[in-house]
């Protein structure tokens, strides 16, 4: 609890110890002293009271009075104008027991946030001329500066490891728990905590271009980009609020004029009405649960831009995938191995050695999936045929490992093509052919458990964008269930796709688009909401999209939508419930049934509720 609200606890604990007192003195007593019963009544009152009547005169000073301050203010004082000291000093205690609680919550709020993101470095050590470690701001050090980063501290800056080993804990930028391995030469981002080893870092961005700084300006700026329901209360609130004043006066002065009722009874009416009417519940609890959903996405490791863009990613209508690096792993891998007249780790072997000068990403591959060390004596006359393939002489035989062309330049009559989707890599020893290897991009884990998420949820339409061979992305979108895809295209042909998906789906519903932040920046920007994944260290996908993935996993698009749908959902309770509350007790106000007992707790009571419901959009459960 903080200094103010500490203070705040201390002014309720005595005004309601002297305003029970004063209760019991004059109720057992019935004394009636007249100006002194007023004078002893305003004690508590204005001890309560004080910041809220010096809020109300400010405002009314600079013509903005339309608050809860101000209708407080009248509300209360009206009250002591008819003589009902007690409930007027009662409401405002319990007003400001409101207003603590909610202070409270919200600063619960801000606090479970501010160390969800508490990722920003408070130093970074670099070595002085004595080889002794010091602690800079991170803000100083330059690009190409080694920093030293101990087992235990904050990874201050983005870089690349010149030395050590360690294991990185990431779980602050992709809410994922399992540390990751760094060595030497591999790039290491700030915000990450190293757990195990010393590692010494070569800075290769400033500190206001790093990971952290933009993470966080990204989540701090979140709050300014207001969802359509933020907007309509705010301007819901400057037409209610005064509406509700003129209502207060009309009812305070036309009844007992047409009846020729005692002005009292209305009086009193009108200020119930009044405290009734106070819109806290609406201007504080919806802000908040955005905030609150913003926040929640955020542990899990998805930063949202702003209201605006969660409100519209709850209403996913249609959601459309960039294949590469998306929904595949985006590396080329060994997927089958067919031959009849050789072992299969014998033909894997034979290729790997063919490509073992190569550093092309299909011999990489077929180095991987061998997974031993190749011996260069054993292979000699390395002829790479640009286009084909590679021609050497293995263990004294002639190997060729290549596409068709090569076997139809050798007049390797035997070679087929395969009818696995992926690259074929073709074999032939000494003239006669082996078989071939089939090397394609694996899909991602979860994928597919995504696809049918977001079917249970109910999106109507998931769609496969990709450039690759027609083949290759329909064996794809068959694998991971996805309902439409377009193969061989361009990416302006990924635009054009869109727009069509655009015009088709269904009304008040959202098209999503998911790539990986880098290369699908137009598509990204065309649909309604970008999504970037993998997005960790990536200052395009941050830059480009709506909504950044921090990691690769495809089970957080759904997760995604689902925090929306919780916020979204979590939004109309509270616009209901505060708007039917506050309507019933308006009536029964107006009626005199309702007494100033039962606007408060239409006010503070109503407020606290809401605020308590708007904090669940924080809890996210994977």
């Amino acid at each position: 609890m903080s200094k103010k609200q500490k203070k705040m606890l201390t002014r309720i604990i005595i005004s309601f110890v002297i305003l029970i007192a004063e209760m019991i003195f004059f109720g057992v007593t019935k004394a009636d002293i007249g100006i002194w019963k007023l004078a002893l009544f305003l004690i508590p009152y204005l001890i309560i009271g004080y910041d809220i009547l010096r809020k109300a005169i400010l405002g009314i000073i600079h013509l903005q009075f339309f608050d809860e301050s101000f209708l407080m203010t009248v509300a209360t004082i009206g009250a002591f104008a008819t003589g009902e000291y007690a409930e007027g000093t009662a409401v405002m205690l319990f007003y400001q027991v409101g207003e603590l609680f909610q202070s409270c919550a919200v600063s619960k709020s801000r606090k479970s946030i501010s160390e969800l993101m508490d990722i920003r470095p408070d130093y970074a050590n670099i070595e002085d001329e004595n080889g002794k470690l010091i602690q800079v701001d991170p803000e100083e050090v330059e690009i190409g500066t080694v920093i030293t980063v101990k087992a235990g501290e904050k990874v201050p800056l983005d870089g690349i490891v010149i030395s050590g080993t360690s294991a990185v804990d990431t779980s602050a930028l992709t809410g994922e728990s399992i540390p990751r391995d760094v060595c030497e030469g591999g790039e290491i981002i700030s915000g990450c905590v190293n757990l195990t080893g010393i590692l010494k870092i070569r800075v290769t961005k400033e500190f206001g271009q790093s990971t952290v700084s933009k993470i966080l300006e990204l989540v701090e700026n979140s709050q300014e980009k207001k969802s359509k329901s933020e907007n309509f209360i705010s301007k819901f609130a400057r037409i209610y609020t005064p509406a509700v004043v003129i209502g207060a006066l009309l009812l305070a002065f036309i009844p007992p004029l047409l009846t020729g009722d005692e002005f009292g009874k209305w009086v009193y009416r009108a200020m119930t009405f009044l405290v009734i009417s106070c819109p806290c519940a609406l201007v504080i609890s919806i802000p908040l649960t955005f905030f609150s959903g913003i926040g929640g996405a955020s542990k899990a490791g998805i930063l949202i831009k702003g209201g605006n863009y969660l409100e519209a990613l709850a209403g996913a209508g249609v959601v459309v995938f960039d294949k590469t690096g998306t929904l595949t792993k985006g590396s080329f891998e060994v997927t089958a191995v067919h031959s009849d007249k050789m072992d299969k780790d014998a033909l894997l072997e034979t290729a790997a050695l063919a490509e073992c000068y190569s550093d092309h990403p299909i011999s990489l591959s077929l180095k991987r999936a061998w997974g031993k060390e190749c011996n260069p004596s054993r292979v000699e006359n390395v002829q790479e045929i640009s286009g084909h393939g590679v021609k050497a002489i293995i263990d004294g035989k002639t190997v060729l490992a290549g596409n068709m062309k090569l076997m139809k330049a050798e007049n390797i009559s035997e070679a087929h093509d395969c009818h696995h989707p992926g690259t074929a890599v073709h074999v032939a020893v000494n003239g006669e052919y082996m078989g071939h290897i089939i090397i394609s991009d694996a899909l991602k884990e979860g994928a597919k458990e995504a696809m049918e998420c977001l079917r249970n949820m109910g999106v109507q339409k998931t769609v496969m964008l990709t450039g690759d061979d027609r083949r290759v992305g329909e064996q794809c979108a068959k694998a991971l269930g996805i309902d439409e895809y377009h193969a061989e295209l361009l990416p302006a042909d990924k635009v054009d796709c869109v727009e069509k998906l655009l015009a088709e789906k269904p009304p008040k519903k959202s098209l999503i688009f998911v790539g990986d932040g880098i290369n699908d920046a137009p598509v990204l920007t065309r649909a309604d909401i970008g999504i970037a994944m993998g997005a960790m260290g990536s200052d395009a996908a941050i830059e480009a999209a709506d909504v950044v993935l921090m990691d690769d996993d495809p089970r957080k698009i759904p997760l995604a939508i689902k925090i929306a749908g919780k916020t979204a959902s979590i939004v109309r309770q509270n616009i209901v419930f505060a708007l039917g509350v506050k309507l019933l007790t308006l009536i029964l106000g107006a009626l005199g049934i309702a007494n100033m007992w039962a606007a408060v707790f239409a006010d503070v009571g109503v407020s606290v509720i809401a605020i308590l419901n708007a904090m669940r959009a924080m809890n996210v459960k994977k």
